[in-house]
């Protein structure tokens, strides 16, 4: 694997396995709450009990309107979902809210046309966080190469406020792919994800300028993908994340 000489992997912290379940079918990523995850597919979605992994609900997109969900956020009783049109052109994405009681669909907010696919979203000291996805694969489509990638802050009710680029070595690090997963941790550095590198990129926002500074990289046991960090937990970096390779969920504890 090949990195920037000034992308080194972190030495003080790695992600060591707690447990793994298997499940029926993974394909981009998972959310959790106190009591379940969430496994999120490109149009289908199902409920597991964290004590066993049992499946207690699933939900299936029935429309044909829903492409392509990507990540997953957990507030309350919602789970958020983004969704894109991927592998489209021109590119379109949107929110999809469920009832993580049901997994009954509730809602949705699109983005419409944007620069890029919206991959992840996070909700952070009252701002939402959302990334929009460019891909070196798909640069002649539109133009553009996964540099393009950006984060973007919005209020509440989705006004921008605020957006910033990746750094050139974590770029490297996606390509030919993007960021596929992101979430503020509780130390207020913003972790993200590639697309299939065991890896966790570790970044803050700038002094200055419009480019995220890039902290560490730490070596996981899930693959890329999208991620999330189990907040009720206390005390300690818990991590749900995928191996779609085998079909399963697998928790880690941040050391």
């Amino acid at each position: 694997m090949v990195y920037a000489p000034h992308l080194a992997i972190g030495q003080a912290q790695r992600a060591v396995e707690i447990r793994r379940y298997a499940v029926g079918q993974v394909q981009q990523g998972v959310a959790v709450d106190k009591a379940f995850f969430y496994v999120i597919n490109n149009h289908s979605l199902t409920k597991h009990d964290k004590k066993d992994g049992r499946q207690v609900a699933a939900w299936q997109d029935s429309t044909g309107l829903l492409k392509h969900m990507n990540s997953g956020l957990v507030r309350g009783n919602t789970l958020i979902c983004t969704h894109s049109n991927y592998p489209d052109v021109p590119m379109t994405s949107s929110i999809e809210l469920f009832d993580t009681r049901t997994l009954r669909h509730v809602d949705t907010h699109s983005f419409g046309l944007m620069p890029g696919s919206v991959t992840w979203a996070d909700f952070y000291r009252g701002h939402w966080w959302v990334a929009f996805a460019n891909y070196s694969n798909k640069a002649s489509a539109e133009g553009r190469d996964n540099r393009w990638t950006m984060l973007v802050k919005y209020t509440p009710d989705w006004k921008a406020v605020e957006s910033w680029t990746f750094p050139a070595p974590v770029l490297q690090a996606f390509s030919p792919y993007s960021t596929s997963g992101g979430s503020w941790g509780p130390d207020g550095l913003l972790y993200c994800t590639g697309h299939d590198k065991p890896e966790l990129y570790v970044l803050k926002l700038p002094d200055r300028g419009s480019v995220l500074q890039y902290v560490k990289t730490i070596p996981t046991v899930s693959e890329g993908q999208a991620f999330a960090f189990d907040r009720s937990v206390t005390g300690t970096l818990v991590l749900y994340g995928i191996t779609r390779k085998g079909n399963e969920v697998i928790v880690s504890e941040i050391r």
